[in-house]
C-alpha cells in the first residue's frame, strides 16, 4: 500500500453517463450501500424528490462546498456524489420532507440543468479499482482491527454493527464505506473518502483517520482526568465546554466560535453592565454556544442575551440645570398649574446642590382635559430628559409590569423594561397614565406590582421576571396621572406625592384658549393668524354656552370645529381673507348654544336649594327640590341617589323634627304632611357625603314657606345635632359655582384650610361663608317672604 496520501486515486474509470434529479446535501456525505434519512426543506430539493418518486425512485445526492448556499450551482457542489434509491418518503407538518435513501454507487458530476422547478444532474458512474489477494485481506483486517479498537475505546459503537461488518470481509469497498459512514469524521474527511475510487488507498486513508480519531479520544480522556479536579463545583455543561476547549487546544485549532458567536461575544465584552447582569449574560452565552441553532431553547437564550445587551444600564441623558429656562418652558406650555411647576423647579434646585437624588414620584390628580399628561411631557422638556408614556387603563395582568418568566417561547419583559429599551436612556421622565383604572383578576394585581416600581426605597433593585436580575429605576422621574384618588389602593397612593389639578376658571380658560388652543388649531387646520381672529366675547361664548367641563379638551374641539368651517369656506369660494369671529359668527358655525348662560333660577324659590357636587369631570351645581303635601308623614327621596345621600336626607328630616319649635314649624307636621325630596337628572347616579345641609335647608324652606337665596350655594354634611361637617373637592365645587353665577357659598369652618387653594380671582368675586351649625346655614340661605 502506498504511503503518499496526496496521490490518492480519484480517476476511476467511468462506466456510463446518467441523468437524475439532484438533491444537494448541506452537512452530510452519503456513501454507497448506506441507508440514512435525509431532511429536505428547499423547494427545488422537494420537487426533485417528487419527480424521482414518480419515475424509478432514483436520485443523485451531492454535498455542498458551503452549507449556507441556498441555490447551489455546479461550482458550489463537490465533484463526487452518490446515486441513491428512495425507500420511503414522509411529508412533515412544518413543510419539510423526510426521505429514507439507500446509496447505490459513486458518480462524478458532469453538468447541471434546470428543469421546471428542480435541478437535474448529469453524472458518470465511476467504477471502483478493486484489490485482490493477500493485500485485500491485509487491508480488510487492518481496517477492521482499527475500527474495533476505536469501538472498544469509545464505547459508542454497538456490538451488532461490529458483527455485521465481519460479514463484509469479501467486499473491501463496501466494508470501507460502511465504516466511514459510522465514524464521527469531519465532512471534509468523508468527502475525501467518497472521492477515493481505489479501494486499497481508501482503506489506507480510513485506517489513518480512525487512528487519528482514536488518539483524539484518548487525549480527551486524559484531559478529562486533568480538568475534573478543578471543575467539581461547576455545572456539567460548563465542564463539557471546558473539555471541548481543551481538546481543540491540544489539536492546534483556534477554538473560536462561529462569526455570529464572535460578534455576539464582542458585544458582551463592550457592553457596560452591573456585575450580576454581566455574569448572567456570560453564563447564558456559554450555554448558547453548546446548543443546536435549530433548537427552540437556543432561540429563548439568544433573545434573553439580546434583551440584556440592549438595555441602557448606565446610559443617561444630560439633565438641564437651568431653572430659569425650565420655568420659561413650563410657563410657555401651560397656563396656571403653579403648584406642579413649583414642585419641578424645587426638584431641579435640589439636584443642582446634591450630586444624586432619587427621582420623585409625582401623582397628578384631576378631571379629564386639565393637562396632566401634557404637563409630564413639559417636565421632560424642561429637564432635558427623554419622555416615555405607558397607559395603565384596563391593565389586568401583573406580567404587564413585572414581565413573563422565561419558561416558554414568546416570553417578554414588562412594559417598564420594554420602554427603557425603546428610549435608550435610564433616566427618562416616565408618565404612567390612568393609574386609577387598573383592574385585578386571576392573572394578578398590577397595582401591587407597581409598588416596587414606585417605591423610592425599593426601585433601585427592581427585578423583572424575564430579566431575573436587578435593574436600577431610581434615576427615573415617575409621573403618574389619575382622575380620582379613591380608586387607587392605599399602599400605592402612599408611595406617591399627590398634586391636585382641580380644573380651570373661566378666566384661565380664556387665557389658555387665546395663548395655546387657538394658535394650535389654526396651524393644525392650515390657517394662519391672518385668516382668523377670535374676539374676547367669541371665546367666552364658546366657554359658557358650548362647553361645561373642568379641563379644556372640549373647548379645543369646539375651536377646531370653527377652524374647519373656515377652511371649508376658503376651499369652496377660493377666497382667502381675514375672518373676524364674533358672538354671532360662533352661533352660526356651532349652532344653537348647548348650555344656558346661567343655571340659576330666575327668582328665589321655596324648597329649591343650590348644592355643590364633585364629579370626575370637575365640580357641578346640584339643584335639590323639596315639596310638602297632605299625607301621613312619609318621606320619599328620588333622583337615583346612592345610600349616602339617602342617609343624609333622613338625617336632615330628623334634625328638622328635633328643632321644629326653634324653626317655627308645627310639631305634628310629620303626621299630616308627606315630604318629597328630589334631585333632578334622575338618570345620572349621584352619591357622596356633601348634600346634608342642602337637603336640610330645602326641607326647612318647604315647611316654613321661606324662599332660598338663588345666588347662594352650599356644601357640607350634617349630623343629627346640626353640626356641619367638612367635605372634599372644595376647589372644584367653587369653580363650578363661580361659572354658574353663584355669589355666595356656605361651607364648613373646618374647610377653612382649603380656601388657600381657591384661585384669588374667585375669592374676590364670591363670598365664602364659614359655618359650624345648621342654624347659621339657615340664617344665611333663607330670605324673608317679602323678598320673594
Amino acid at each position: 500500500m502506498t504511503n503518499n496520501l496526496k496521490n490518492i486515486n480519484i480517476d476511476g474509470p467511468e462506466v456510463e453517463t446518467r441523468d437524475l434529479p439532484l438533491v444537494p446535501l448541506r452537512d452530510m456525505v452519503l456513501f454507497p450501500h448506506m441507508i440514512t434519512p435525509v431532511f429536505m426543506g428547499r423547494s427545488r430539493s422537494i420537487k426533485a424528490l417528487s419527480v424521482a418518486m414518480e419515475k424509478d425512485k432514483r436520485i443523485f445526492l451531492v454535498s455542498q462546498n458551503d452549507p449556507d448556499t441556498i441555490k447551489p450551482m455546479a461550482s458550489d457542489l463537490f465533484t463526487m456524489g452518490t446515486q441513491a434509491r428512495i425507500t420511503q418518503m414522509l411529508r412533515l407538518p412544518d413543510g419539510t420532507v423526510k426521505a429514507l435513501v439507500e446509496g447505490e454507487c459513486r458518480g462524478r458530476l458532469k453538468s447541471l440543468r434546470v428543469v421546471e422547478d428542480f435541478v437535474s444532474a448529469q453524472f458518470a458512474v465511476v467504477e471502483e479499482i478493486s484489490v485482490y489477494g493477500p493485500e485485500a485481506k491485509a487491508c480488510v483486517r487492518t481496517a477492521t482491527d482499527a475500527f474495533e479498537a476505536y469501538a472498544k475505546l469509545s464505547g459508542a459503537i454497538s456490538k451488532g454493527l461490529i458483527q455485521a461488518l465481519g460479514g463484509l470481509a469479501d467486499d473491501p469497498g463496501k466494508l470501507a464505506d460502511s465504516i466511514a459512514a459510522h465514524m464521527p469524521f469531519k465532512i471534509s474527511d468523508k468527502k475525501l473518502l467518497l472521492n477515493c475510487t481505489d479501494i486499497e488507498e481508501r482503506l489506507f486513508l480510513l485506517v489513518k483517520l480512525i487512528q487519528e480519531e482514536s488518539e483524539v479520544f484518548a487525549m480527551s480522556q486524559k484531559i478529562k482526568g486533568r480538568v475534573k479536579e478543578q471543575m467539581e463545583k461547576l455545572q456539567k455543561k460548563h465542564y463539557l465546554n471546558e473539555q471541548m476547549t481543551a481538546i481543540k487546544r491540544e489539536m492546534g485549532e483556534d477554538g473560536e466560535a462561529s462569526h455570529e458567536f464572535q460578534e455576539l461575544e464582542s458585544k458582551i465584552k463592550r457592553k457596560r453592565m452591573p456585575k450580576e447582569a454581566a455574569a448572567a449574560v456570560r453564563r447564558e452565552f456559554e450555554k448558547l454556544v453548546q446548543m443546536s441553532a435549530m433548537s427552540s431553547e437556543a432561540t429563548v437564550v439568544r433573545n434573553y442575551i439580546e434583551w440584556l445587551l440592549s438595555l441602557p444600564w448606565y446610559r443617561k441623558s444630560r439633565i438641564k440645570m437651568d431653572i430659569a429656562d425650565a420655568r420659561q418652558i413650563l410657563d410657555k406650555d401651560h397656563y396656571g398649574l403653579e403648584k406642579p411647576k413649583e414642585r419641578i423647579l424645587e426638584y431641579l434646585a435640589v439636584q443642582m446642590l446634591v450630586k444624586k437624588i432619587r427621582g420623585p414620584i409625582l401623582c397628578l390628580v384631576g378631571p379629564p382635559g386639565v393637562g396632566k399628561t401634557s404637563l409630564a411631557r413639559s417636565i421632560a422638556r424642561s429637564t432635558g430628559r427623554s419622555f416615555a408614556r405607558i397607559s395603565l387603563g384596563g391593565v389586568r395582568d401583573e406580567a404587564e409590569i413585572r414581565g413573563h418568566r422565561r419558561t416558554y417561547i414568546g416570553a417578554m419583559p414588562g412594559k417598564i423594561i420594554q420602554t427603557l429599551k425603546k428610549i435608550g436612556y435610564s433616566n427618562p421622565v416616565f408618565c404612567l397614565d390612568e393609574v386609577d383604572k387598573m383592574s385585578t383578576d386571576f392573572r394578578g394585581d398590577p397595582s401591587s406590582a407597581l409598588l416596587e416600581v414606585l417605591d423610592p426605597e425599593q426601585n433601585q433593585s427592581f427585578n423583572d421576571h424575564y430579566l431575573d436580575v436587578d435593574y436600577d429605576l431610581s434615576d427615573i422621574l415617575f409621573v403618574t396621572t389619575a382622575n380620582t384618588l379613591h380608586s387607587i389602593p392605599a399602599p400605592l397612593r402612599d408611595r406617591m406625592e399627590v398634586i391636585q389639578i382641580p380644573g380651570y376658571t373661566e378666566y384661565e380658560k380664556e387665557r389658555i384658549a387665546n395663548g395655546f388652543l387657538i394658535p394650535k388649531q389654526l396651524e393644525a387646520n392650515g390657517l394662519t393668524p391672518a385668516d382668523a381672529v377670535f374676539s374676547k366675547k367669541a371665546v367666552l361664548t364658546v366657554i359658557r354656552h358650548y362647553t361645561r367641563e373642568a379641563g379644556v379638551r372640549n373647548l379645543e374641539r369646539e375651536i377646531s370645529s370653527v377652524c374647519r368651517k373656515l377652511v371649508k369656506n376658503i376651499v369652496e369660494t377660493g377666497e382667502r381673507k381675514l375672518h373676524s369671529l364674533s358672538v354671532k359668527s360662533i352661533h352660526k358655525h356651532l349652532g344653537q348654544p348647548r348650555f344656558r348662560d346661567s343655571m340659576l333660577e330666575a327668582r328665589d324659590q321655596v324648597g329649591i336649594v343650590n348644592g355643590l357636587a364633585w364629579t370626575q369631570a370637575g365640580g357641578e351645581l346640584l339643584t335639590i327640590e323639596t315639596v310638602t303635601m297632605p299625607g301621613k308623614g312619609n318621606v320619599s327621596v328620588t333622583g337615583k341617589l346612592g345610600d349616602v345621600m339617602k342617609e343624609s336626607a333622613s338625617a336632615a328630616v330628623s334634625y328638622v323634627r328635633s328643632r321644629s319649635k326653634e324653626l317655627h314649624i308645627s310639631d305634628d307636621f310629620y303626621r299630616k304632611l308627606d315630604i318629597h325630596i328630589h334631585v333632578p337628572e334622575g338618570a345620572i347616579p349621584k352619591d357622596g357625603p356633601s348634600a346634608g345641609i342642602s337637603m336640610c335647608t330645602a326641607v326647612v324652606s318647604a315647611l316654613t314657606g321661606q324662599p332660598v337665596d338663588r345666588k347662594t350655594a352650599m356644601t357640607g354634611e350634617i349630623t343629627l345635632r346640626g353640626r356641619v361637617l367638612p367635605v372634599g373637592g372644595l376647589k372644584e365645587k367653587l369653580i363650578a359655582a363661580h361659572a354658574t353665577g353663584i355669589t355666595r357659598v356656605i361651607i364648613s369652618r373646618e374647610n377653612e384650610k382649603d380656601i388657600t387653594e381657591i384661585p384669588s380671582s374667585i375669592q374676590k368675586q364670591m363670598e365664602i361663608c364659614l359655618v359650624e351649625e345648621m342654624g347659621e346655614v339657615l340664617k344665611l340661605a333663607l330670605v324673608a317672604k317679602k323678598d320673594v
